[in-house]
């Protein structure tokens, strides 16, 4: 017996083709939440038939919504900014913002024009010497022109993530220390309870004289601003990292540290097959909070020591006084959340792909 349907033997092919189209959806979920864009996933859902009405709930919740509020914001933004009058005049709205954004776009531009020309004279100029044979006399000069906006945003993140290595490099080995030794514990809890509160404007004045001492010179691999702001970053934003690492080990489940001892594993083998794979989610989201921390610190320390970086550009808009000083300033404001925000998800993904927990 024969069927009439000429699309029976191809119906369990488009079941299979559809199956394994889900399938791949639902492994590229996990990403598209780190990445913070998990609306796609329902839209996939529904552009490939499955449940479109059940779907259009989690795009509404995930999509729509947001873009709703954000479109909220955007409006009252406009309407009540011409009416704040400050020292620099109206709360510039949306558009003069972006107009600001734009035009400091432009200007980098420009200014990295003006660099590469500096550079390739200096080139030509030193290979003339070179082929009229006094090689002797090539210099490299270096450009001393303004720094352009994306250079500032540059060097912030540079110092950031120094400052945030060294933090890591010095809050794990001793988070796990106090997670594995009452002792060590007991030694270290009273520090992190005297030294987590102190707000970065008290360390900086400190770390500026120390570096200023013991750094005679600027001729060094780092210079001396970015040395300051760095290790005032790293005083600051290893307390979260230290204090989750020790919750995470001494978290362990007791019978592993059993088992550990049965197998008579030595002290470097017992932390790097137990302690570490069992406390990475807590090592990680004290990473997240450090992070965090050490951007807000960041900004607030190149404000204060005039370091190069987001922090200076902010403040000297500030001094500068210009009718688009304002502007500017909250478009660094803007720069400085996105870039904070971007940061957390780098650390999300990599926190992805170490640990295996919901726990996030």
């Amino acid at each position: 017996m024969t069927t009439a349907d000429p699309n029976f033997t191809e119906s369990p092919e488009r079941a299979a083709r559809r199956a394994k189209l889900f399938t791949r959806i639902n492994a590229a979920d996990k990403w598209f939440q780190v990445l913070g864009l998990a609306w796609l996933t329902p839209v996939l859902k529904a552009a490939a038939g499955d449940n479109p009405k059940g779907q259009m709930r989690d795009i509404w919740r995930l999509l729509a919504v947001p873009l709703l509020a954000i479109g909220v914001f955007l409006l009252l933004w406009g309407m009540l900014a011409p009416r704040v009058e400050t020292s620099l005049g109206a709360v510039p709205g949306p558009a003069q913002v972006w107009q600001e954004a734009v035009t400091l776009h432009e200007d980098a531009g420009a200014k990295a024009a003006k660099q590469a020309k500096f550079e390739a004279m200096v080139d030509q100029r030193n290979q003339k010497l070179i082929d009229a044979g006094r090689a002797d006399e090539v210099k490299d000069i270096a450009y001393t022109g303004a720094p352009s906006y994306y250079q500032q945003i540059w060097t912030s993140i540079r110092t950031v993530f120094f400052g945030f290595l060294i933090a890591t490099l010095v809050a794990v080995p001793m988070g796990i220390a106090a997670g594995l030794s009452p002792i060590a514990n007991a030694a270290l809890n009273p520090l992190i309870q005297i030294f987590k509160p102190v707000s970065p404007l008290a360390w900086l004045p400190i770390v500026t004289m120390i570096v200023s001492a013991v750094y005679a010179t600027n001729d060094g691999l780092f210079s001396k601003s970015f040395l300051v702001s760095a290790i005032t970053v790293t005083l600051c934003s290893l307390w979260p990292t230290l204090i989750n690492t020790a919750l995470g080990v001494a978290s362990i489940d007791k019978d592993l540290v059993n088992v550990s001892k049965v197998l008579k594993m030595n002290t470097w083998t017992k932390i790097t097959k137990l302690v570490l794979p069992s406390a990475l989610p807590l090592i990680f989201t004290g990473l997240r909070l450090s992070l965090g921390v050490g951007w807000m610190v960041l900004i607030a320390a190149e404000m204060l020591a005039q370091n190069p970086g987001l922090g200076k550009f902010v403040w000297d808009e500030f001094q500068n006084g210009s009718s688009s000083s304002l502007a500017r300033i909250m478009v660094a404001v803007f720069t400085i959340g996105i870039i904070g925000f971007l940061l957390d998800r780098v650390m999300y993904a990599l926190q992805s792909l170490f640990t295996f927990t919901n726990n996030r």
